[in-house]
């Protein structure tokens, strides 16, 4: 059986389960994002932000998967992974996803909106980061991701 393609992967399923754990972050006292990164549209792992009770600026979660996939897997098998991210990811997380070198990252909520929600202007985009390095989708299932930040107190 061959792995299927990116387009291929239940995109919905795996962004439900990104704002869930963004939830679970909220509830927990952080920031509301949350990842999962996926391989044969099976997720290999999750995260959430623990920015604020960690006390670590760096537990952004797409940051913290990158990072733990560069000490897991090897370039290739980076390669065939997707990152799915309640949230368009910032800069810093867009910067350690470059040396990961993820075949595609999805997000729902587009750093854009999240501008107006927080009132803090991204200085570069995700897309001009990854660009050459991964592809990037989105938003998907954006009026749900969008829900979630309006009923966080911003």
């Amino acid at each position: 059986m061959t792995a299927p393609t990116f387009d291929e992967y239940d995109h919905d399923a795996h962004l439900r389960e990104t704002f869930e754990l963004a939830r679970e972050a909220a509830a927990r006292g952080d920031e509301l994002f949350g990842s999962v990164l996926v391989r044969d549209d099976t997720v290999i792992m999750s995260d959430s932000n623990r920015e604020i009770t960690d006390d670590d600026i760096r537990r952004h979660p797409e940051l913290h998967l990158a990072y733990r996939a560069c000490r897991e897997f090897d370039p290739d098998e980076r390669a065939s992974m997707v990152m799915y991210t309640s949230t368009e990811p910032c800069p810093m997380c867009a910067g350690g996803m470059t040396t990961a070198g993820f075949g595609q990252i999805v997000y729902s909520v587009g750093s854009d909106e999240i501008a107006a929600f927080t009132g803090n202007e991204p200085v570069v985009w995700s897309t001009e980061i990854l660009a050459g390095v991964s592809d990037v989708v989105g938003p998907l299932l954006n009026e749900e991701g969008r829900q979630i930040h309006r009923e966080y107190d911003w």
